[in-house]
């Protein structure tokens, strides 16, 4: 994964300086990222299982579009920029469900956005490199593939969901759209 600048914020999502994402990541300096959860018209969720080359949660399941916000790129911009890069995808309508705030991991400290659109499986064209392969499962069967832990999940992907669920989570909102 090649190094990127992201913007570094406060508490109140105001960029505050600009850093390296491995400075970011060392130093636990919060920074922006952006997810996506794509549904069939039948409400079947876009699942990715991340490539086994990724450092963090190599062949884990993920939202459809988990991404950092470049530097002077805003969340929405981010979802498209992910879309395209990671699905091939272009022509999706999103809208924004959530902001909030969340601790990923070790020194990952972020505030991000959360987004929802419709997808068409026959236009996925997901990219090698950063996927292993894309399914499309129904709320019932995550929530029994998150119980039964025999398939990993990323820990924020489990988070997001919780709350899509209205269950217990580790996210503090900042704002609900």
């Amino acid at each position: 994964m090649a190094d990127e600048m992201l913007d570094i914020v406060d508490d109140d999502d105001q960029v505050i300086d600009q850093e390296m994402r491995s400075v970011a990541h060392a130093l636990g300096m919060q920074h922006r990222g952006v997810h996506v959860f794509l549904f069939t018209p039948e409400r079947k969720m876009l699942v990715q299982t991340r490539s086994a080359d990724r450092i963090h949660f190599p062949l884990a399941l993920d939202c459809s579009i988990s991404e950092h916000v470049k530097a002077g790129e805003g969340y929405f911009e981010a979802a498209r920029r992910g879309l395209q890069e990671e699905l091939g995808i272009t022509d999706v309508e999103l809208n924004p469900l959530v902001k909030f705030k969340m601790n990923y991991g070790p020194n990952d400290n972020e505030i991000s956005a959360l987004y929802e659109g419709l997808v068409d499986p026959e236009k996925v064209i997901f990219d090698p490199a950063e996927i292993e392969q894309v399914a499309y499962f129904d709320a019932d069967e995550i929530q029994a593939m998150m119980m039964n832990e025999e398939i990993p999940f990323c820990g924020w992907f489990v988070e997001i969901m919780n709350w899509y669920w209205g269950k217990p989570n580790q996210l503090t909102v900042l704002k609900v759209y």
